[in-house]
This record gives structure tokens, C-alpha cells and sequence, in this order.
């Protein structure tokens, strides 16, 4: 009997055993401790990590803010033009998917996860086409069911990324006010926001701040786009386009140590704290101007003050580079410090350096006063003009009154020269006078071509270091401030106008692609066609 009972009992066993053995391969290989979907508010986090355009950066080069002097680390030359745009096709995909979790965990059909997409998906196909010219778009994102997407012409892609926005702006004043209609749970409600702290009222202000420079870079296209009149209809009604009111608004990207350091920092200082230095056109254009702003952004040329005696604090002592020059010169004179670097004490004293601003309340003023000047709505171009200028100021804490701050020039003494030692700077007391400054010729706003010149200088000092490429497609647009050229800058002493395109376009998608060039430029894919939004 108990042989009976084995014989039955064990080839059981090895069945249950067998049986509860039987995965598959996928099965076997799954990792329980990893979550099979990201939620929205994490992709909403990597996301606005990619947007951000930070500091010490080629774009600094173009926009001939500062420069490199020696060229183990870099140059001046416009070349990298041609590595082509950036493509943030991945960002955009990134979007859908947010949206779709967002959707998926308690969003309803508008919530502020589907309305800041809006915002995301007109902000990153028309920078990429201000960089490139006509891009894949409407064909775009589609994965495996297109992967040779047609090019979107470029009037096309701005007309749509306008819609966005405009759809954006709608979508967040009903979620604003009616929160509960953007549904229920965790899809229902931004989170990890780093720079608006999930605050749905101030994305709308940079969803309208957008448009307006977006509006202002299709300054050319007036015929072609209803450009005037979105201008006036935003400037015109303030409760259903709510704009930045203070550079409280801004949205920028902010610095954290330890996880986070600002690109310059006190580690740094000694490989490129003397490998870069300053820039003519920014640093003549601000002792031009006698602009108090050239005391806290940068420092004396020590040779105008050491060997020829010249006051640190005199205008004429500060001294950028020509952008044009050949780098062994630049690197030479440099080395002399006939020219002046960043500020120290501003740039490289700490780890957190300063807000890097993507969208910024100063560069709105100057764009509605931009707006104002060319006679797109009714308004005084002089007060938000005068409004940018301020603004600019206080983001360096420079009194708009009658008043004084202190300027640190780095001098060090002793043997630790580390840009973090107090006493490695000489410090000045700067008088300021408001309405002195403001009075000059070159600064009181004038109207016409001249008051439109005096708002793109100023809008180009106001975004020193900030805002990505928008310095250079100002100049691109306007030609002010005026870029300078030569040997140092290469593409025959001319200032491309445009990016080529990435480079697996050409691989992966060459049909559209060819397309596109022949269609824009001729068929070639050159640095210096003339994109229709130009022309």
C-alpha cells in the first residue's frame, strides 16, 4: 500500500513542481524593485531639466557676451553651427507620455499636466525651428507608425505653436478657476516642479510672456501671420492674458550645492577663471552707456589699473576683447589682463552662483515696448522700457534712486587665491543716480528707429547670461547690438544665420530631408540661408 501511495504522490509533486516552475523568459527577467510606469510628475521634472539653457555654454559665445582666449578649452568660431540644432524630439515624446499618465491617474481631459504640455510642445518646436528653419512636426512623435516624418514649413510650425499657447492659456484659466475640474488624484495636480513650485497661476504668466517674445521674433512676418493683432489682444486684456509682473515671475532655473553647482564655481576657478574673459561688444557697449551693471558682471583690466594708474572704477578700465581677434592674440593680451574677466565674486565665490533665467520679466518689458515702437497696439513704448531697465537692475541689486553699492574686484594676497577668500577682493563704493543715468542721450528713450535701437541695446544687457540663444536671434533679427568678425569668429567673418540639422536627419531620414534644403536653401544644408522667418 505505501508503495501504492509513493507511486502516486511523487510523480504529483513533480507535476506542482514542474508546473509552478513554467514562466516565461520576459517573466524571469522582470525586476519587482523597478516601477513598470514613470508617473506625470517625474517625467513633468525631467522635462523642465531639459528645457533649461544654462550658463557657460557655446551660446554665450554667439551671443559675443564673453570669449575664450585660449583654445585648449574653446574658441570664438561660429563652426559649431554646423553639428546642427538641438533636437528635443525625446523631451516631446517625454510629453505625450506625461500626459497619457496624467490622464491615466485622475486627470481629466484638461488638467495641468495637458496644459503645460501645450506650453512644452510650442516651446521646443519653435525653438527648434527658430534654430533650423521648417522641421518635422505635424508627422512628428509617431513612433514606429512614421519614422521618416515630412518637414513642416516653418510659417506653419509658428502659426501652431501659437495655437498652443493660446489653447494653454484658455486650458489653465478654467483649471484655475475651478481646480477640481481637472479631476481627481495624483494626475490631477502638478508636482516637482523646480521653478514655479507647481503654481498654476504663474505658468500662465510665462505662457503669455512666451508668446509675446515668440510674437516679437516673427517681427518680419506681420503680412503672413496675424502677429499685430495677437500683440494687441494680449497687451489689451490683462485678465484673460495675465503677463510677469516683477522678476519675482521669472521663470529660471536655480542653483543647489551639493547636488547642483552653478558652472562656475570655486572647483573650477582655476582651470577657466582666467581662460575667459570678456567680451567688446557687451563690456563697450555698457561704458558706452557709463551703466553702473559693468561693476557687478565684470572687473577692471588689471593692466589699466595696475601699470597705467587708471581708477578701478573708471569707465575706461574696463575692457572686453574683439571677438574677431585671432586666438593667439586674444590669449596674449589676456595673459597681460589687459582685458576684464567676469566678475569673481559674482561668477565664481560660490556654488550656487546665481538664477539662471530662461523667461524673464525684463526681456517682456522690452519686448512689449519692441511691440509698442512698431505701432502693434496703443501703449507708451518709454514706460516699459524704462520698466526693463529697472528691472535689470535690481536682478543685480543696483538702486534705481539716488544711492550706493559695493563692487568687489578680485586682487588676491597671499598664497590662497581661491575666488571664496573675502580677502582676495578689493571693494568700492559705487554712487548711482538714477535719474543721471537715464538722462543721457544714449539712454533716454527716443522714439522711431532710434528708441527701437536703444530697446534692443538694452534688452541685450538684460539678458546677460541668461536666456539661451535669444541674444543671438535678436541680433539675427535686428542687427543690434553690432556683432564684430574676423579671423577668431571663422565662417569668412560672417555670423551664420542659422543651425544645420542633426545629423541623423540625414541618415535616418534623408528623403524629407533633402526635401527640406531643397524647398529652403537651395539644397544645401548651409549655416548662412536665409530661413523664411527671416525674410
Amino acid at each position: 500500500m505505501k508503495k501504492i501511495l509513493k507511486a502516486l504522490v511523487l510523480p504529483a509533486l513533480v507535476l506542482a513542481t514542474t508546473t509552478g516552475c513554467k514562466k516565461s523568459f520576459e517573466d524571469l527577467t522582470k525586476n519587482t524593485n523597478v516601477p513598470s510606469t514613470v508617473p506625470a510628475s517625474l517625467l513633468f521634472n525631467g522635462i523642465l531639466n531639459k528645457m533649461a539653457d544654462l550658463p557657460q555654454s557655446s551660446n554665450e559665445i554667439y551671443g559675443q557676451y564673453y570669449l575664450y582666449n585660449y583654445d585648449y578649452y574653446g574658441n570664438n568660431r561660429y563652426d559649431g553651427f554646423a553639428n546642427g540644432g538641438d533636437n528635443y524630439y525625446n523631451a516631446l515624446k517625454n510629453v505625450l507620455v506625461m500626459e497619457q499618465r496624467a490622464a491615466a491617474t485622475g486627470g481629466a481631459a484638461v488638467n495641468p499636466y495637458e496644459a503645460v504640455g501645450k506650453f512644452f510642445r510650442a516651446y521646443f518646436f519653435s525653438k527648434m525651428s527658430l534654430e533650423e528653419g521648417d522641421i518635422p512636426m505635424t508627422d512628428a512623435l509617431k513612433g514606429l507608425d512614421n519614422l521618416t516624418p515630412k518637414y513642416d514649413a516653418q510659417k506653419d510650425v509658428m502659426v501652431q505653436c501659437l495655437a498652443w499657447l493660446e489653447s494653454a492659456n484658455a486650458d489653465m484659466s478654467a483649471l484655475i478657476a475651478n481646480p477640481s475640474s481637472g479631476g481627481t488624484g495624483v494626475g490631477a495636480a502638478l508636482s516637482n516642479d523646480i521653478y514655479l513650485g507647481n503654481d498654476l497661476a504663474r505658468w500662465q504668466k510665462v505662457v503669455n510672456t512666451f508668446r509675446v517674445r515668440l510674437l516679437i521674433e516673427l517681427s518680419k512676418k506681420t503680412a503672413d501671420i496675424d502677429v499685430k493683432a495677437q500683440f494687441a489682444n494680449i497687451i489689451g486684456n490683462p485678465t484673460k492674458y495675465p503677463l510677469m509682473g516683477s522678476n519675482d515671475d521669472n521663470l529660471q532655473y536655480t542653483f543647489v550645492a551639493p547636488s547642483n553647482y552653478y558652472p562656475q564655481n570655486p572647483d573650477n576657478f582655476g582651470q577657466n577663471g582666467s581662460r575667459q574673459n570678456t567680451s567688446a561688444t557687451y563690456i563697450g557697449l555698457l561704458t558706452q552707456l557709463q551703466d553702473p551693471r559693468v561693476f557687478v558682471t565684470a572687473e577692471p583690466a588689471r593692466y589699466n589699473v595696475d601699470d597705467l594708474k587708471q581708477s578701478p572704477t573708471a569707465f575706461s578700465s574696463f575692457i572686453g576683447a574683439d571677438p574677431g581677434l585671432d586666438l593667439g592674440v586674444m590669449y596674449n593680451n589676456a595673459t597681460l589682463q589687459k582685458y576684464s574677466f567676469l566678475n569673481r565674486k559674482r561668477y565664481y565665490s560660490t556654488y550656487t552662483g546665481e538664477p539662471s533665467i530662461q523667461i524673464g520679466y525684463p526681456e517682456l518689458m522690452f519686448n512689449i515696448a519692441e511691440g509698442l515702437n512698431l505701432g502693434w497696439a496703443s501703449g507708451n513704448a518709454e514706460t516699459y522700457y524704462t520698466k526693463g531697465i529697472q528691472a535689470s537692475f535690481q536682478a543685480y541689486s543696483i538702486p534705481v534712486g539716488k544711492a550706493a553699492f559695493t563692487a568687489y574686484f578680485y586682487k588676491p594676497t597671499g598664497s590662497d587665491a581661491s575666488p571664496s577668500k573675502p580677502t582676495n577682493y578689493e571693494t568700492y563704493t559705487i554712487n548711482v543716480d538714477w535719474d543721471a543715468y537715464y538722462a543721457q542721450a544714449g539712454v533716454k528713450y527716443a522714439t522711431g528707429a532710434t528708441g527701437l535701437t536703444q530697446i534692443l541695446q538694452q534688452k541685450y544687457l538684460a539678458m546677460f547670461r541668461h536666456s539661451g540663444l535669444e541674444a543671438y536671434f535678436n541680433y539675427r533679427r535686428t542687427g543690434v547690438p553690432t556683432f564684430t568678425t574676423g579671423p577668431g569668429t571663422g565662417n569668412s567673418s560672417r555670423i551664420p544665420k542659422r543651425f544645420e540639422y542633426p545629423q541623423s536627419e540625414r541618415t535616418v531620414n534623408a528623403t524629407n530631408y533633402n526635401a527640406a534644403l531643397t524647398a529652403q536653401f537651395g539644397g544645401s544644408d548651409d549655416i548662412n540661408g536665409v530661413m523664411w522667418l527671416l525674410k
